[in-house]
């Protein structure tokens, strides 16, 4: 067989094992996964269960599933040596805001930019989050924002859309032609009503219901609106305006209470939820006792609760942190760490939606005035496993988390795993290479990030997007307009 790409002699990690191996790709898909002899221009096939234990796991290579058969010659045009790496499936970061209009700025990655730093952290899918707003379809507002992501994406994207208007029941109608169009999941914002993004919970039944129905999801930014604006409202007049009551005017409590209803409403009708950005133990713990009960729940967290908590907002620069919701308490940090080990979280994502330094300061002495966001979209894959190379996960809990986990809940069949017919989304990962986080040497638009001065042991040194480079050791290799649309498949919920 003649192929494109060989990746060789790494440790081959997927959500359900790992294994030292080759990966051969061809025509931008894996087309056989195993052990090869031989390099460039001559290859042949051998047995795919090598010795030894695996460096990932302590246990016996196990490559079930991905069996190339003995006989098979391998050709291939170029040959990596991924000798003492571990070679991945691509990142799906699947909670991203991509030049979003907020708080009187516009977030600071456009689609060029903020898929250029996630093809430089190892994610190879984005998914973005357009709006249907009042009086306008659901694919008009995804095809909008389509047209403007093809030009610019270096990695291959796919949206949500959050609902923000029934239309009289019209935009519910229209939910089997945005399934058609490849959108299988429907966003709801409990928050931010003056925004004209709230929706309420009459609607937020109906959205749920119908999505249902046509084998979409419904998505849900759990925080409960009038304690929000009854907090902020006593705050103001107290002269309470620091960062500090960013977090007091969101905290656990508010959070909680709408995660808890949310999971209510979806268990009472039967229909599947996924819950954005975690970052409470309360109401992690009552998401976790649906799951366990049968219900289809799913729970996404993002790599700033696990790292940060409620503190830096007392900090000078704390209003760099403004986000919603906020980072909370150290008990609700080590909750969901408990819950990443443990199964209970499905995906971490980013929620990526950075602002330049100086927009950020609006809210230096009044929180309601910065724009609410923080950069993640280069660090998720990173810190991640970063976290598996110092033994707190594995590597394939952290596959299952970034990769696997969000193309099985979305539909993204060709994405997810390193398995013959999948899209050949790689990442090479050096388990011993030091990389110290800076503005200076990310790839970002924004002139900060929350993550200066963190120090990974290991990090990625290529990235593969159907088969072809995109980052290579530091370096963006990339082209803009590269990305594809990724089309979802429906899902057939019980």
């Amino acid at each position: 067989m003649n192929v494109d790409l060989l990746i060789k002699n790494g440790t081959v990690v997927n959500a359900e094992e790992c294994f030292r191996g080759d990966v051969a790709v061809k025509d931008g898909k894996i087309v056989a996964v195993g052990h090869f002899d031989g390099g460039a221009g001559a290859g042949f096939a051998r047995s795919v269960a090598g010795p030894g234990p695996s460096p990932v796991t302590g246990h016996a290579d196990r490559p079930d599933g991905c069996p190339v058969g003995a006989g098979l010659g391998i050709h291939a045009a170029k040959v990596v040596d991924a000798s003492g790496k571990y070679v991945l499936p691509g990142g799906i970061d699947a909670h991203t805001h991509m030049a979003l209009p907020v708080g009187g700025t516009t977030s600071s990655d456009g689609y060029f930019t903020g898929t250029r730093a996630a093809a430089c952290g190892g994610v190879t899918t984005i998914f973005d989050y357009p709006t249907q707003y009042r009086g306008r379809g659901i694919v008009e507002s995804v095809r909008e924002r389509r047209d403007m992501c093809a030009p610019e994406a270096c990695v291959d994207y796919a949206f949500h859309c959050a609902v923000t208007d029934l239309g009289g029941g019209k935009t519910l109608d229209e939910f089997a032609a945005a399934v058609d169009y490849g959108v299988t999941s429907f966003k709801c914002y409990m928050v931010y009503k003056a925004a004209g993004l709230m929706v309420e919970d009459d609607a937020l039944l109906r959205i749920m219901a119908r999505a249902k129905e046509v084998g979409a999801i419904t998505c849900v930014h759990a925080e409960n609106a009038p304690l929000i604006d009854l907090n902020v409202e006593r705050f103001k007049r107290e002269g309470k305006t620091t960062p500090w009551y960013h977090y007091l005017s969101r905290d656990e409590d508010v959070e909680a209470e709408a995660d808890k209803r949310a999971v209510h409403l979806a268990k009472t009708i039967g229909a599947p939820l996924y819950i954005v950005h975690m970052a409470d133990e309360e109401g992690l713990l009552a998401a976790r006792d649906a799951k366990l009960a049968g219900h289809d729940i799913f729970i996404e967290t993002c790599p700033q609760y696990l790292a940060f908590t409620r503190d830096v907002y007392r900090r000078e620069d704390g209003y760099l942190y403004v986000c919603s919701p906020p980072m909370k308490g150290e008990g609700s940090r080590r909750e969901l760490w408990e819950a990443v080990r443990n199964g209970t979280i499905d995906t971490v994502a980013t929620d990526h939606c950075p602002f330049m330094a100086h927009e950020k300061a609006w809210g230096k002495e009044d929180f309601t005035k910065s724009p609410n966001g923080c950069g993640g979209v280069e660090n998720l894959y990173p810190y991640m496993l970063a976290a598996a190379n110092a033994g707190e996960i594995t590597f394939s809990r952290a596959v299952q988390l970034c990769a696997s986990n969000p193309a099985r809940i979305f539909g993204c069949t060709d994405k997810g795993s390193l398995r013959p017919g999948k899209d050949a989304d790689i990442v090479i990962y050096d388990p011993g290479k030091a990389f110290t986080v800076s503005a200076g040497n990310t790839h970002s638009a924004s002139d900060h990030t929350i993550w200066e001065g963190r120090t990974y042991k290991g990090y990625p040194v290529q990235t593969y997007v159907r088969g072809t480079l995109v980052y290579d050791d530091g370096e963006f290799v990339g082209e803009p307009g590269f990305g594809r649309y990724v089309r979802r498949a429906p899902h057939r919920w019980g």
